[in-house]
């Protein structure tokens, strides 16, 4: 076994294979520099039976015939490396020429790598994300506005369904590395032509903002971007906890599956915790989020910690309603209700 290359060393630290060679990984490969050395760093570092590692490919067929060339690439590597591939297309939707926007494309992607995962009993799906795409991410955030768990940036791993853990072994680690390491092995990968069309905001950062800020102001703007993230994850992980202490003192189970907010003895330094405590409900009960703008929270937690005696009901995105009176708010899903008449 020839020795580890330093960019091997790196992924070992960071994701010890102790801990996921035994178990099935599910790697998501686009056939991108990163994706690709991810893939290869693996399964060098792999312990246990190579079969173990599977390989994903989510085509979004907006490229056309490179679309096409980039799932042949991916399926043709993991032959080499003696591999499964499992790809899948873009399922479109009547009327639908592609994916509506990045946001929906990356959901249909993350649910075809979360329905694989439980099929083949993957305990971890691996991406290839890099410090790079952490720093891109906070200032994309920061430019659209954002609150501390968006300057959290993309966790190092995340729970994709009960069994199934997502996991970033590059987070800490550059772009660069990743280059020098594909060259070290001679690996050809595959260039994504839409990354360098500045119609889209994520590639004018990368391209355009993030060079600028280096050359003229930090030259290592990145690693401040990327310990901001830190600190804002461990600030987040401090609210809450603060937000469930402020959960089990107001929060009720109704009938049907409604939610009881018990606001009465509420005041406005509760307002901030408040205004988490709903975006943490509509997040586990998986609402509609994007419409929902911090203005809207924040008035939304004001209005229920103003006394007053007439009732109030909100409509929210997705059929969600509130009635509030008395100083309790009650949130239900009507979607759900008209489903189960």
């Amino acid at each position: 076994m020839p020795p580890r290359h330093p960019f091997e060393t790196a992924v070992s630290r960071n994701w010890s294979p102790a801990d996921w060679s035994d178990v099935t990984v599910l790697v998501a490969v686009s056939g991108g520099p990163d994706s690709v050395a991810l893939l290869r760093a693996l399964v060098r570092l792999h312990r246990g039976k190579l079969e173990n590692l599977v390989v994903a490919h989510f085509n979004h067929q907006l490229r056309a015939q490179e679309a096409d060339d980039d799932e042949g690439f991916v399926c043709a590597l993991a032959a080499q490396l003696g591999l499964t591939c499992h790809t899948r297309r873009w399922q479109r939707l009547p009327g639908e020429t592609h994916p509506q926007s990045e946001a929906a494309a990356r959901d249909q992607r993350y649910q075809f790598l979360t329905s694989l995962a439980k099929q083949i009993g993957a305990r971890y799906v691996a991406t290839g994300h890099t410090a790079d795409d952490q720093a891109e991410t906070i200032l994309h955030r920061v430019i659209r506005g954002t609150g501390i768990g968006g300057l959290a940036g993309m966790p190092r791993s995340r729970r994709l369904s009960q069994l199934t853990t997502l996991l970033r072994p590059l987070r800490e680690l550059r772009r660069q590395q990743v280059r020098e390491y594909l060259e070290h092995l001679q690996q050809p990968f595959r260039t994504d032509s839409s990354n360098t069309q500045r119609m889209f905001t994520r590639n004018r950062i990368r391209l355009d903002l993030l060079p600028q800020l280096e050359r003229d102001f930090n030259p290592r703007v990145q690693e401040a971007l990327c310990r901001l993230a830190q600190l804002a994850t461990q600030t987040q992980a401090l609210i809450d906890r603060q937000v469930a202490v402020l959960r089990n003192a107001i929060q009720r189970d109704g009938k049907d599956g409604v939610i009881i907010l018990d606001c009465a003895h509420l005041d406005s330094d509760d307002v901030f915790l408040l205004q988490e405590l709903l975006i943490q409900i509509w997040k586990e009960h998986g609402w509609p989020l994007r419409e929902m703008g911090l203005e809207r929270w924040e008035s939304l937690a004001h209005s229920l910690i103003t006394v007053s005696e007439t009732p109030k009901r909100f409509e929210f995105p997705g059929q969600i309603r509130g009635d509030y009176a008395n100083g309790r708010l009650q949130l239900s899903n009507n979607q759900d209700k008209a489903s189960t008449r």
